[in-house]
């Protein structure tokens, strides 16, 4: 079997790559038969172990070394091995550890997502993950949060969890109503308002000023109208007037006549004489 050629300038310095990090057992380097420059080295080994600790991850620690991960797993059970494996099992729990840390900060502190406006970049917003929380209260405390059999969601909480819920619930309906004493909602509309007006106002001051005379002067007839009581349906000059239309094609529906009482109902139809009726069969008396 024919290897490739070890390309060294390729090669990515290992102790530029590898974030050294935590604390790892002393280990044997497994013997090797013939000490190659591109082969498991001691000094790769070592490496790999390292960056087995730093990742978590066999493939990553394979690329980190420049090693392929068929042949670390080759490396396990050569004579020689143990504790090499011994080591190998320590990275792996030492790196799960630091997933865990990365996973309950991002459950606790979330994560930030681009927010972007029209193709552009516009700012972030921080994104909170229920279910990785509960995954990891589940994890670091079980005796709390474990999901009991069958049962599922936040029913899988025990005595103290329960109690716990219960007050934070109550906490929580305090705040909301507080801040809705306080006039929260009101503020809202009120913070509403204010953005559709200035919204509108940078309408107006966009137009020219014929358009803008043209905009005061209908809003000065629209008012008028209201004032008076303008129906269109009463105006002999509009268009629909003359156009034969009634008064319910308008806009004030309030003042048309309900239907009366059980318009929907069928009137039965009259029953006219039965015919034949009475039909005779083959078994009937007279029958010829």
């Amino acid at each position: 079997m024919t290897r490739r050629t070890d390309n060294r300038e390729e090669r990515l310095p290992v102790q530029q790559v590898i974030a050294r990090g935590g604390e790892l057992p002393d280990f044997v380097p497994v013997p090797r038969q013939t000490d190659r420059h591109d082969g498991w080295t001691e000094d790769r080994q070592r490496h790999f172990i390292e960056a087995l600790a730093d990742t978590g991850s066999v493939h990553a620690a394979c690329r980190a070394v420049n090693m392929s991960q068929g042949g670390a797993y080759h490396l396990r059970p050569q004579r020689g091995a143990e504790s090499f494996r011994a080591a190998w099992q320590a990275a792996i729990d030492l790196g799960v550890q630091r997933i865990e840390d990365v996973a309950m900060d991002r459950a606790l502190n979330g994560v930030d997502v681009p927010v972007y406006s029209y193709g552009k970049l516009v700012g972030t917003r921080t994104t909170y993950n229920d279910r990785l929380l509960m995954f990891m209260l589940r994890n670091r405390a079980p005796a709390r949060f474990a999901e009991g059999r069958g049962a599922k969601g936040l029913g899988a909480l025990n005595a103290v969890g329960q109690m716990e819920l219960t007050r934070l619930k109550k906490q929580w309906r305090e705040e909301y109503e507080r801040e809705r004493a306080q006039g929260g909602e009101a503020r809202v509309f009120e913070a509403l308002e204010t953005k559709l007006q200035t919204l509108h106002q940078r309408r107006l001051d966009s137009m020219s000023p014929r358009a803008r005379a043209a905009w005061d002067a209908f809003k000065a007839i629209e008012a008028e109208d209201e004032a008076a009581g303008y129906r269109w349906w009463e105006d002999p000059e509009h268009p629909k007037y003359d156009a034969g239309e009634d008064e319910d094609d308008g806009d004030d529906w309030e003042e048309r006549s309900l239907p009366a009482l059980g318009w929907r109902r069928r009137v039965p139809a009259e029953e006219g004489p039965e015919e034949n009726p009475k039909w005779r069969g083959l078994k009937d008396e007279g029958w010829e």
